[in-house]
């Protein structure tokens, strides 16, 4: 079984299904998922993890994001993009919009407004459920129904380009804002209304644009025998934790999920004397990748100061790797 992550770069077009579905007939295993649902229309970076790598699809999905947008203003939709059915629309000259006739200057100063923490009502057509139901297939059917809101955050919005009614800007945010939500919330705080006209993800955590692969790349590359190339390791995702070798003797120990102690461990980095927290409330500074003897990588491990004994929170051991 191949194991690792692959960032995929999703071509317009595709449904995050489809890349899924795709990459299992070229590498030929069924143990893949994707990081996070990218529109048809949208492209960019879609990380999709591989055998053991899946058990961090949900890891992935929790990290920041960057998206480069075009906003369209003076145009509202029922998906809140442009592949929608026209609700309204609106002059961005029209004196009587509230605040005015929209210049570059207000619609800077509205974008603006938006960095940072805000309440934003998930769109109807989303993967959402509601009741059991997915918000798109109750769309579909003409229903509309009531949507908690949910608070996202905008960490910044970069404007790159202006050129009314269009607006290219670039945003970092949390998990779960959807830019097409904030594009009609900026076009309705405006008065005029607006939709999302493009959409680029560059970047997903630690996964940018420049690393990404198309989905043909990929499959020329598996060809030649060279996945390993571009296949990222399980435990690249958690470098920034502590490492941990285990002393041979008790490689057997670890490979069974066991907790283990000080007196079993061969090499720490970093080499801490005292290593605070419990089990329950461990910041993320105290979780280590732990490796056996031969490097082999197991899991993550957290210290749990109250038993004094570092516990395994995942395990991602490849049991080929050990024999």
């Amino acid at each position: 079984m191949i194991n690792g992550i692959l960032n995929i770069y999703k071509e317009k077009g595709y449904t995050s299904h489809d890349v899924v579905a795709r990459l299992r007939g070229i590498v030929g295993q069924k143990k893949i998922g994707h990081t996070g649902t990218l529109d048809p229309e949208a492209e960019g970076v879609l990380p999709v993890c591989l055998g053991r790598a899946t058990k961090v699809c949900d890891m992935l999905t929790d990290k920041d994001k960057t998206y480069e947008a075009v906003l369209l203003l003076g145009k509202v939709t029922d998906t809140q993009d442009i592949t929608g059915k026209v609700l309204s629309e609106r002059s961005l000259d029209d004196q009587d919009l509230s605040g005015g006739a929209v210049t570059e200057r207000r619609a800077k100063e509205c974008i603006r407004r938006f960095i940072g923490a805000y309440d934003q009502i998930p769109p109807m057509y989303s993967a959402l459920k509601v009741g059991g139901k997915k918000l798109y297939e109750l769309a579909r059917e003409g229903k509309t129904v009531e949507r908690k809101s949910r608070r996202v955050t905008v960490y910044d919005i970069r404007i790159k380009d202006i050129s009314l009614p269009r607006i290219r800007m670039e945003v970092d945010c949390s998990k779960g804002t959807y830019i097409r939500t904030l594009c009609h919330d900026i076009g309705e705080k405006l008065g005029c209304g607006g939709c999302m006209e493009q959409l680029l993800r560059t970047r997903v955590g630690r996964f940018s644009l420049a690393g990404s692969r198309k989905l043909d790349e990929v499959e020329e590359l598996a060809g030649a025998g060279k996945l390993e190339d571009i296949l990222i390791p399980i435990d690249r995702i958690f470098e920034k934790l502590g490492e941990i070798r285990l002393k041979e003797q008790y490689n057997l120990l670890a490979y069974n999920g066991n907790p283990f102690g000080n007196g079993h461990i061969a090499y720490r980095k970093p080499d801490q004397e005292n290593i605070s927290g419990n089990g329950k409330n461990v910041s993320k500074n105290e979780g280590f990748r732990v490796y056996d003897s031969r490097g082999n990588f197991i899991g993550i491990y957290y210290y749990d100061g109250e038993t004094e004994r570092f516990r395994c929170e995942k395990m991602f051991l490849d049991p080929d790797q050990i024999h």
